[in-house]
């Protein structure tokens, strides 16, 4: 793997729509910064409903034309083929993902990237495993599924993991024999449309990958609304999840949605007390909080909190934040400024409810070169009620808050007291505990002992305001999908009364 070369030029991107790279209809374009240091990164193109037009129109030839013509086996290959380029050139990738998003080099290098190559390698499998099924009805009768692909599917991701989202969200739809418009983020679309330079190489036909950069407010509502999708797919925040959903439903299009959180990370007494500090940082550190699933409320027995806390505010205090490029790094900046003020805002609401801020709560010192970047500090706040706004809003950043429990059941109460139920986590050597939260919690995702682990082959997906549908695994392709039922005469009769 080579090593990232330091960027100094601004980048300059295109819509990638039916296999070529195209300016926007319109002529315009946006900036996205590095939020490093503030300066800008590169110029995309602004999509618009006219663009969503264009590629929706080819998304629906390709699937219509070549795309469907093409067997599974050669389907299954060309994704693989797509994962070893990806694979190739992974550290380019992870250079400008951290350039684009600020997160460490590390993470881009040795979580987002082999994340992605692993989704498209392991879709790649299951083209040639969609089933259909035959079924034991009654009678001289033959009755058999066929399990089809969904059609043409938008596709709306974050900001957070930017290519390793759109692998979450292409890799399945494309094995299922779907075509995509995908939306990237705003904020971070440059791996995205680096990711489309694969797709050609890979040789897949024009149309069956479009790849659209703009806002949210335009390009994405025309994509949610557009009369010539079939499913929508989005992964965001639940404010703009209901606008999604809202959005689909006149048409009545598909959706699944993958939302926001607030897990709980439960840590008893009895947990091995370094491994629950070292899963707390993970739970809420990594990757500037900005996670959807982080471990945001920290529970924390009664009898086990000074220690706890005095363990998790010395390691917090140990992180170091700044150039996301030094490979010493643990925290980079936040995605955005808004994303920064809205933390800082936080903090000042937690103020004003009473918690207190036990460490961090504000901006590092930096170098100059970094003065103008996004970056806030690994914070804990320490006497947070479940009720208040930060332990039941999602802060989205570096921001714990720790609340204590003193048993079982009010544990259990609390920790389902949010809208949100898409993960949590529970630190204990009690295993009967452990499976009986697991069970109580209402999350979609559960981790003991471990936190933030995943892999191609399990789902991931929320109960309640989290979210509805599963990434990844083959619960993913129930998205891209449906079911048709075949029902084939055997007797050689005719039926029903009117044969009479």
């Amino acid at each position: 793997m080579s090593t990232p070369q330091p960027q100094t030029t601004e980048r300059r991107y295109q819509l990638f729509i039916n296999g070529q790279f195209v300016d926007a209809e319109s002529g315009k374009t946006f900036k996205s910064p590095n939020p490093a240091t503030g300066e800008t990164f590169a110029e995309v193109a602004e999509a618009d409903k006219a663009d969503v037009d264009k590629a929706v129109a080819a998304a629906r030839k390709a699937f219509d034309g070549k795309w469907s013509k093409i067997s599974a086996r050669d389907r299954g290959r060309l994704i693989h083929k797509l994962s070893q380029l990806i694979e190739r050139d992974a550290a380019q990738l992870a250079e400008l993902e951290t350039r684009d998003n600020g997160k460490p080099i590390k993470e881009s290098t040795y979580i987002d990237l082999p994340g992605v190559v692993e989704n498209f390698e392991y879709f790649a499998g299951w083209a040639t495993k969609i089933e259909g099924e035959t079924i034991p009805v009654p009678g001289q009768v033959f009755n058999y599924t066929l399990r089809e692909p969904v059609g043409v599917c938008g596709q709306i991701i974050p900001w957070n993991f930017p290519l390793l989202m759109a692998a979450w969200k292409l890799a399945p739809a494309l094995s299922a024999g779907n075509t995509v418009v995908l939306k990237p983020a705003e904020q971070t679309p440059v791996t995205a449309l680096e990711l489309a330079k694969l797709i050609q190489e890979a040789g897949f036909p024009e149309g069956v990958v479009n790849i659209v950069t703009g806002y949210g407010e335009t390009a994405g509502a025309a994509l949610a609304s557009h009369k010539g999708i079939d499913k929508i797919a989005f992964t965001g925040s639940t404010e703009v999840g209901k606008l999604i959903a809202t959005a689909a439903a006149d048409n009545l299009t598909k959706v699944s949605l993958e939302l926001g959180g607030k897990a709980p990370n439960v840590i008893f007494a009895d947990a091995d007390l370094d491994q629950a500090v070292n899963g707390a940082m993970m739970g809420i550190f990594f990757n500037q909080g900005q996670v959807c699933c982080a471990g945001s409320r920290i529970f924390v027995e009664e009898k086990a909190k000074d220690e706890f806390l005095g363990r998790f505010k010395e390691k917090a205090d140990r992180i170091k934040v700044g150039d996301p490029m030094d490979k010493a790094t643990l925290m980079g900046p936040q995605v955005s400024e808004e994303q920064l003020n809205r933390i800082k805002s936080y903090v000042d609401i937690a103020r004003n409810e009473g918690a207190t801020v036990f460490t961090g709560g504000g901006s590092p010192e930096l170098a100059e070169e970094f003065k103008n970047g996004y970056f806030f500090q690994p914070t804990i706040l320490s006497d947070v009620d479940n009720s208040m706004r930060v332990a039941q809003e999602e802060i989205f950043g570096p921001v714990s808050s720790v609340i204590t429990f003193k048993d079982d059941d009010e544990l259990i109460q609390k920790a389902n007291d949010t809208i949100y139920g898409l993960s949590a986590g529970i630190w204990t050597r009690d295993i009967t505990r452990a499976h009986r939260f697991a069970k109580a919690i209402k999350a979609g995702v559960v981790w003991i002992n471990t936190y933030n682990m995943m892999n191609a082959a399990s789902p991931f997906g929320g109960y309640k305001q989290s979210g509805y549908g599963r990434e990844m695994g083959k619960h993913a392709l129930e998205l891209y999908t449906q079911v048709k039922s075949v029902w084939v005469d055997l007797s050689g009769k005719p039926i029903g009364w009117f044969g009479k």
